[in-house]
């Protein structure tokens, strides 16, 4: 079983356009807010420091289809489902959602790194990282 996380948020007036609806740029805003809860939910950070080193998840490939527009006050589904673990890389999906209807789609494939003063260095996941992606626990 794919490894989940979901989280509600309601639409602000400030995310809207002046058509009223969410602006396309706060879909990648909240797929980074579902992405930061579920590391925490793992008893992780999207930067941590691990075996005396600062490893972080930079995204090398970042999308997102529209199918339908929320509005302000909108309550809305955001479900990150991780889709793939690579050797070095973790690929999910934020499937948004209001009222059942899905309103968009957004895929994010980020690479384990170890960082360096002004570089990163990709890494194999390490395998306890890997398990709590894997199982969904920390």
């Amino acid at each position: 079983m794919p490894t989940e996380f979901t989280l509600t948020r309601r639409v602000q007036f400030a995310e809207t356009d002046m058509a009223g609806v969410m602006h396309f740029a706060n879909y990648f805003r909240w797929m980074e807010e579902v992405e930061h809860a579920l590391f925490r939910s793992l008893g992780m950070g999207v930067v941590q420091e691990y075996e005396g080193e600062t490893i972080s998840w930079p995204r090398v490939h970042v999308s997102c289809e529209y199918f339908g527009s929320v509005r302000f006050e909108n309550e809305v589904e955001v479900r990150l489902i991780v889709t793939e673990i690579g050797t070095k890389s973790v690929t999910y999906e934020a499937v948004f959602s209001h009222d059942g209807e899905r309103t968009a789609l957004g895929r994010v494939k980020m690479v384990c790194c170890r960082m360096k003063k002004q570089s990163f260095e990709s890494i194999p996941i390490p395998d306890s990282i890997r398990s709590r992606f894997e199982s969904g626990s920390a």
